[in-house]
C-alpha cells in the first residue's frame, strides 16, 4: 500500500552520528501502527557561531549533547 493523504503516518527519529559541532539524523516513515519502515531520509545539522557563520569552535552545548546521545543509534558518540 502506498502512503498518501489522508493517511496518518508515524515518524521515527534517531541520531546516526554525533560529532563535536554536528549531528546526523535519520528519519523513518511508517504507516500508523505498523513496524515496517516505508521510507528513510536524513539530514545533518551543524551548530555554528552566528557572528562568524562557522562551525562552533567549542562544539554544541553539553545539555544538547546529552539529549542527542539518548537518540544515538548504537549509544556510542562518534567524535
Amino acid at each position: 500500500m502506498v502512503l498518501g493523504f489522508p493517511m496518518t503516518i508515524d515518524l521515527g527519529l534517531r541520531v546516526n552520528k554525533l560529532g563535536k559541532s554536528s549531528v546526523a539524523y535519520e528519519v523513518g516513515v511508517f504507516e500508523q501502527g505498523k513496524d515496517d519502515v516505508r521510507a528513510v531520509g536524513g539530514y545533518t545539522h551543524v551548530f555554528v557561531e552566528r557572528e562568524k557563520n562557522r562551525p562552533a569552535a567549542n562544539g554544541m552545548s553539553d545539555e544538547i549533547r546529552r539529549g542527542l546521545e539518548r537518540l544515538l543509534r548504537d549509544g556510542t558518540p562518534k567524535l
